[in-house]
This record gives C-alpha cells, sequence and structure tokens, in this order.
C-alpha cells in the first residue's frame, strides 16, 4: 500500500471554504503534536503523511471561486475553547452511556424472591478473595440456601426459586459483619444415598426430554443419572475449603430423614470445623423457637432465623464470625487491589462447551459438565491467574436460548439464567463468545454477538470442539474465519481462536486474545494522533456534498472515554454525515489506529453557534489574552 496519497485533479473543484478548514485543521494538528509524538508516530501509523506535504497538496487547490468573503469573516471571528470542547465531549459521552442502559435493559421482575438488601460498603481492607476465610452453606435441596446467600452477600447473586435443585454448582460472593469479611459459597441440595435414583430425579426435577435433543439414549441416562452426585461433589468440595459450615434446615417441614443423615455425615466428616445448625423460614421469633426445638436431635444447637424476613441472621453472622480468623491487613495487599482485575464473560448458546472452558483453564471441575442442556444456571465467578501473573476473572454463564425458546419452554428458572447471563456481559470487561464448529452460526449467536456489541465489550470467538472438524489444514482454519466472520458481521473486528476444551488444547490461546483485547480496550490515543488520522481520512474521501451545496466538516476528534473507546467527532452539522460516512471513518481508524477486539464508538457532535451576547463577551476575554483557542473557520 502506498505510504501518499495522491490528490487527482478532480479535487480542484473543491471550495475554498472546505480548503481553509483543512489548511487550518492541519496548523491545528501541528500546534498539538509534540516532537516524541512525531517519531513514534511513522513506525506505528505507516499510512500518515507530514503535514507539510499534506498542506503542500492542498494548497495546489486553493484558487476557488465558489467562496463567499462575507462568510469566511464571520466565522473567522468565531473562537473554538478547547477546553469546552473536551468537557463537552464527555458530556456527549456520559449521555450516550444513560441512553444505552434505558435502551439495554435486563427484565428484573422475575426475581421475585430472595434478598433485595443491597450491602453497605466494606470495611475499608483490602484483601484478595483467595486469601478470606470460607463459610459454606449446605443441606437438603429447597432449605432456602440459595436466599440465605443472597440475605448475606446482598442482592441477588443466586437463582431463588420455589422447586428443588435450582442450585447446581458453588457460588462465592463475597460479605461481612462489623470488621470482618469473608467469603459466603452456595451450594446445591445434598441428596440421601439411601433414595432410589428415580426418586432423585424426581425430586430434583431432572428432566430427561427437555435439552436431549440429538443426544443418544444410553448418553441421555448416564448424564441424568450422574447429575446428582456431581452436585454433590461441587458441595462436597465448599465444605473442605470452609472454615465454618452453615447447616441449614427447613424449620416449617420438620426433621426428616435427609437432616439426620447429612447431621451424621457432618459429625464424622468435618467434626474439626464448626458447625452452626441454622434452622431457616423462621419468620415469627416466638414460633421460631418453637419450631427449633425438635432439631435439638441432631446434636447441634439449632438457631432459628429466617433468610426472607432477616430475623435471626445478626446471630448467625455474629457467631460466624466469632469462629473465624481475623486476617491482618498488609501493605501490599493495598497494592495488588489496586490492580485492576479484568472479567472475561464465557457466554453462548447451550451446550458449546462454556463449562468445559472454564474447568480447562482453572485446572479442575469447577462447574458441572454435562450434555444436559442449561446445566450452568447461575453466573459461576472465578479468579484466574493468567501466565504472565495477571489476574483475571472468569464468569460461567448459563446458554442463551431464543427468547422465543424460552417463553415456550414456561420455565422460569431458564428465564433467569438467561438473565444472569446478560448481566455477565454487562459487567465483564471482555466476552468469549463461545460456538460450535461442526455446528453453523444461527441467529441466536448473532443476537448474542449484538448484544456484546451494543454493551461496548471486548470480544473473543472461541471456536470450540475444533478437533471435530476433519482433515484439517491451515486454509481450512483461514476459510472458517472468513465465513465466521461473514456472518458475525457485528464482531468483525474480534480476534478468533480455536480450542478443545475437553483436551485442554489451546485454550490458553482464550486468555492471551483476552489479555491483548482489554489492552487495546484500555488505550487512549493521543489528541494529535487522531486528528492526524482524521485529517488523512478527510482528504482522501471528503465529506459528500448536498442537494444544496453544503458539506460536512470536522473541526476537532478527542478520545472521551475508555473501555470501550469513544472519539467525539465536533463538526458543524452531524446531519451531514450519512451512515456511510461514518462507517468510513471507523473503518479508518482501525485501518491506521488499531483497536483489535473492542468494539469503538464515534459520537458526532454539532457544533454550536454562540449568540452576539457571547461573541462580545469571547471579544473582551481574547483582548485581555487567552491560551488553548484557536480561531477555525466554520
Amino acid at each position: 500500500m502506498a505510504t501518499h496519497l495522491s490528490l487527482h485533479t478532480s479535487t480542484s473543484k473543491l471550495s475554498h471554504t472546505s480548503l481553509l478548514s483543512a489548511s487550518l485543521l492541519l496548523r491545528f494538528s501541528s500546534i498539538l503534536h509534540c516532537r516524541s509524538a512525531s517519531h513514534s508516530t511513522s513506525s506505528r501509523f505507516p499510512y500518515l503523511k507530514s503535514n507539510k506535504a499534506l498542506r503542500r497538496e492542498v494548497e495546489q487547490f486553493s484558487d476557488g471561486s465558489d467562496y463567499d468573503e462575507e462568510e469566511e469573516e464571520e466565522e473567522d471571528e468565531e473562537e473554538i475553547d478547547l477546553e469546552w470542547m473536551e468537557r463537552d465531549a464527555r458530556d456527549a459521552v456520559r449521555e450516550y452511556t444513560r441512553f444505552l442502559s434505558r435502551e439495554l435493559t435486563i427484565d428484573d421482575n422475575l426475581d421475585v424472591k430472595g434478598s433485595n438488601r443491597k450491602q453497605k460498603a466494606p470495611p475499608p481492607k483490602h484483601i484478595p478473595d483467595h486469601l478470606l476465610p470460607r463459610v459454606a452453606i449446605v443441606g437438603r435441596p429447597n432449605v432456602g440456601k440459595s436466599a440465605l446467600f443472597n440475605r448475606l452477600v446482598g442482592g441477588n447473586r443466586a437463582i431463588v426459586m420455589d422447586e428443588p435443585g435450582v442450585t447446581r454448582d458453588r457460588l462465592y460472593g463475597r460479605s461481612f459483619w462489623g470488621d470482618q469479611e469473608f467469603m459466603v459459597i452456595d451450594t446445591g441440595g445434598v441428596m440421601t444415598l439411601s433414595k432410589s435414583q428415580e426418586n432423585v430425579m424426581e425430586e430434583l426435577a431432572i428432566s430427561t426430554t427437555i435439552g436431549m435433543d440429538g443426544i443418544p439414549l444410553a448418553t441421555r441416562e448416564l448424564a441424568v443419572a450422574r447429575m446428582p452426585s456431581m452436585i454433590e461433589r461441587q458441595a462436597i468440595s465448599a465444605v473442605e475449603e470452609a472454615s465454618v459450615i452453615i447447616f441449614l434446615v427447613d424449620g416449617q417441614a420438620g426433621l426428616v430423614a435427609a437432616d439426620i443423615e447429612i447431621a451424621e455425615w457432618l459429625r464424622k466428616r468435618y467434626s474439626h470445623k464448626h458447625i452452626i445448625l441454622a434452622v431457616n423460614k423462621c419468620e415469627s421469633p416466638k414460633r421460631g423457637l418453637i419450631q427449633a426445638t425438635e432439631f435439638w436431635s441432631l446434636g447441634f444447637s439449632p438457631l432459628p432465623i429466617s433468610a426472607i424476613s432477616a430475623s435471626g441472621t445478626g446471630e448467625l453472622l455474629h457467631e460466624v464470625c466469632s469462629e473465624l480468623k481475623n486476617i491482618e491487613v498488609i501493605g501490599d495487599f493495598e497494592e495488588e487491589e489496586e490492580s485492576r482485575v479484568p472479567s472475561i464473560a464465557i457466554v453462548g448458546r447451550p451446550n458449546v462447551g462454556k463449562s468445559s472452558i472454564l474447568n480447562a483453564l482453572v485446572g479442575e471441575d469447577r462447574t458441572i459438565v454435562s450434555p444436559i442442556s442449561g446445566t450452568t444456571r447461575d453466573a459461576i465467578d472465578t479468579e484466574l491467574i493468567g501466565p504472565d501473573g495477571q489476574k483475571y476473572k472468569l464468569i460461567d454463564t448459563a446458554g442463551i436460548r431464543r427468547r422465543a425458546a424460552v417463553a415456550s419452554a414456561g420455565s422460569t428458572t431458564e428465564a433467569l439464567s438467561v438473565n444472569r447471563a446478560f448481566r455477565a456481559i454487562r459487567r465483564s470487561d471482555v466476552v468469549a463468545l463461545v460456538i460450535e464448529a461442526m455446528a453453523c452460526i444461527t441467529e441466536q449467536d448473532c443476537k448474542i454477538a449484538e448484544r456484546i456489541e451494543k454493551e461496548g465489550k471486548g470480544c473473543v470467538i472461541v471456536v470450540n470442539k475444533w478437533d471435530t472438524i476433519p482433515n484439517k489444514n491451515h486454509q481450512t482454519t483461514r476459510y472458517y474465519e472468513e465465513d465466521v466472520r461473514q456472518k458475525l458481521r457485528e464482531l468483525n473486528w474480534a480476534p478468533v481462536v480455536y480450542s478443545t476444551a475437553t483436551r485442554g488444547h489451546s485454550v490458553d490461546t482464550i486468555i492471551s486474545a483476552a489479555s491483548m483485547v482489554e489492552k487495546e480496550r484500555s488505550r487512549r490515543l493521543g489528541t494529535s494522533i487522531l486528528n492526524q488520522v482524521v485529517q488523512e481520512a478527510v482528504a482522501f474521501k471528503p465529506p459528500p456534498r448536498t442537494r444544496g451545496g453544503r458539506r460536512g466538516r470536522i473541526y476537532y476528534t478527542t478520545q472521551a472515554a475508555i473501555r470501550p473507546p469513544t472519539f467525539v467527532f465536533f463538526v458543524n452539522d452531524s446531519k451531514l454525515f450519512p451512515e456511510t460516512y461514518r462507517r468510513y471513518m471507523e473503518k479508518q481508524l482501525r485501518a491506521d489506529a488499531g483497536f483489535p477486539g473492542t468494539p469503538i464508538r464515534l459520537l458526532w457532535r454539532s457544533r454550536r453557534r454562540p449568540d452576539k451576547q457571547s461573541k462580545v463577551l469571547d471579544r473582551k476575554t481574547k483582548s485581555t489574552g487567552t491560551g488553548g483557542k484557536l480561531a477555525l473557520a466554520t
């Protein structure tokens, strides 16, 4: 590609006004452009030209005849306050962010149960998650473990439904009481071994048909049979790492055989840990004492509480914190906390291998992996330290099906799971969109991609189960990537990586690509370099003229925000820049300045013309001497 632009003779038809604007823009860029930036620009942006070379080419066509001298004198008197433009650019970003927050709504009306309590600010300690003491909540299904979890951590982190078996994986959340901070672990219901397999599946509401399309009958039966033991294994892992165990029972249902068996299991295997017997669903304090009396036979001192109304939770937290060891705050923690931890959300349609990717990255069975569609329900947060020592927060999410399919299924649990997945996208920095190699890209994939782009998140497209593609070569990868980019046009800027999570092949490339995307998403382009890129793009392709002869002009461009990179263009009239020209400008910014893996936002602000009174004030200010202003033609 040539490094110098050649202006054709047809550009001699440019108006004198446009040429004057371009000349002043060049002079303005020269003022802002420092020498150090000029040396780095030539190596980083090979397509940029020096201001002198471009000015010589522009001056060749400066003898236009369609220029209004009276308009020039009037517009030269107007001045642009650069400081004001920077403030206005930040205001434009805030206005656009509020607009997006109204447009990209997430239905919260489904979260009718659980705690809506928001935690107050935690104590001023900076302790990493992996050093906090653990408190595990265990018990049989449907006793209110997730409701108590939400009460302790604040908000609606866990899905709470009046049906057993909703929680399956371990769910972590920070909580505190007084000056003591700790980590709470929500677990799935622990089943008893005395029950038959049919009763277990019926109590956990595990379907043998929903989400089983295309799965052989033998594999289907095996997956369903293994589900209770996999949920129990996740609960056992939580108990193993916990310092305090909250054994939760149902005060309204009374003492049942499953409670007795779990109590014996805890006494035999975890007698060295502090176990608190909490009797849930005791909304009335007086009646709660009566309900709790029958649980004395379990060998623990029962404590009546209510996760919904919060009665008794203060006594519970006091007893929990009395058994936890205080962690001394070390100065290194503050420095470690100051370093930002990027969040990576793993999203996609059901059964594409999201949980397998998470387990392969952390090196353990952090989440349940099953061919049953909809196995993952909550958004599971996990910390990971990358090869470069950088910390990451991985978020495994439930599979996102079409809205019509979720509505037709009539499952409130699935609807809540999809909401959790959308929230995970919103609170993440980079999204790993997982697609299956042998499956075609569907309309739902495109909708998820559109959501990621609108949320302004960085993205890495992960093609999982790459080993299922037969006879692969270098051309296969290239053709596959072209097909993905053609179908997912909303994410044509996202890198594509290939992995086989079940075998652990190339899963590290996901973290490497996400790290690169996060750096690009947080990069800020210098104002002088940015305006130079814009000048080059305008010189190569000026904005089109309207039927009335008007043409759009770009006076000044600045990057007003990062994550995602947001650029504000100050123009004479934003309506003079059609969508095709805006896409052209975005394409040129990406070609010259990079930003792979992240969406970039271009906001166009029409110049506000000051009234006559403000003009007089500006002239008085100018006479006294002002800095940071430059007279530009409008």
